[in-house]
């Protein structure tokens, strides 16, 4: 509810048509996208333990789409990073080299990447034979369970899945920590104090998001061994699926004042119309 509220407000109010609003709006749209393969079979096993089963088609599509939208929300915190440092760093060229064009280019790039680059990785997945058993030690179609449940020899597989984690994560991960050390070195060199609270502002929503984000996934899927113990894997998904896009909205709004603002005229504009 939270990643649709800000979605519709993005594209109501005519103040946050800009690059870094349309950026937060599609990723907004990937964690919610995320959260609603995830947590509906989640919970139907929670709550009715008998029926905890899931066919084969469901479980590849379930693991193809959170990878690809996992993937696709790395490439956006990268674009937003960069966005930042434009902002920041070239303010008086922001307009210039962040246009319509540019905006739809990158945020469509990312999309694109992000669904094709893991075709492979689940294709090779469910190449193996799957004989140990049936159940899945964890609550969602997880790699790592699945290939803990071949009859097959895993290890090359999961040493090309760690190069693939490895490009993907690191590869957004770079921009993001270039851009940041530019966008501080900016910052700290701005003469008043007032300025400085005001361009990191700015910049503060993605870079909570970025720790949380980052540091989940590191953990989860940057690893040679893929088949390691659930538990832990279960903790971190659960970081990754549920917490993450439940703390995003308010990441994301309670320190900025545009958001906040077209809030408060949204929830206005609605109280007038129950009014008429």
């Amino acid at each position: 509810m939270g990643n649709t509220i800000i979605i519709v407000i993005i594209c109501v109010d005519k103040h946050l048509h800009s690059p870094m609003y349309f950026f937060l709006g599609h990723l907004s749209a990937v964690e919610m996208l995320a959260t609603s393969i995830i947590i509906p079979m989640m919970l139907w096993g929670l709550l009715l333990p008998g029926m905890q089963t899931v066919s084969l088609t469901a479980c590849v599509t379930q693991l193809f789409l959170y990878l690809a939208l996992g993937t696709t929300e790395f490439a956006l915190l990268g674009v937003m990073a960069v966005d930042r440092y434009v902002a920041v760093c070239n303010p008086l060229r922001y307009n210039t080299i962040m246009n319509s064009h540019t905006c739809i280019s990158v945020v469509t790039g990312s999309w694109v990447f992000g669904f094709l680059s893991e075709i492979w990785p689940v294709y090779a997945t469910f190449q193996f034979t799957f004989c140990k058993s049936n159940i899945l030690d964890h609550f969602y179609c997880d790699r790592g369970q699945l290939l803990k449940l071949s009859c097959g020899d895993t290890l090359f597989t999961e040493f090309v899945l760690f190069l693939m984690a490895v490009f993907i994560v690191i590869g957004s991960l770079v921009p993001t920590i270039v851009s940041y050390i530019y966008i501080t070195s900016t910052i700290l060199k701005m003469p008043t104090a007032s300025g400085r609270r005001k361009a990191f502002s700015t910049c503060a929503s993605h870079l909570t998001f970025v720790v949380i984000g980052y540091g989940s996934c590191l953990f989860l899927y940057v690893k040679p061994k893929q088949t390691q113990a659930a538990e832990y894997n279960k903790i971190v998904s659960l970081l990754i699926f549920v917490l993450t896009p439940f703390l995003s909205p308010f990441i994301f709004t309670l320190r900025n004042d545009k958001v906040k603002e077209a809030l408060r005229d949204g929830v206005k504009r609605c109280c007038q119309l129950l009014k008429d």
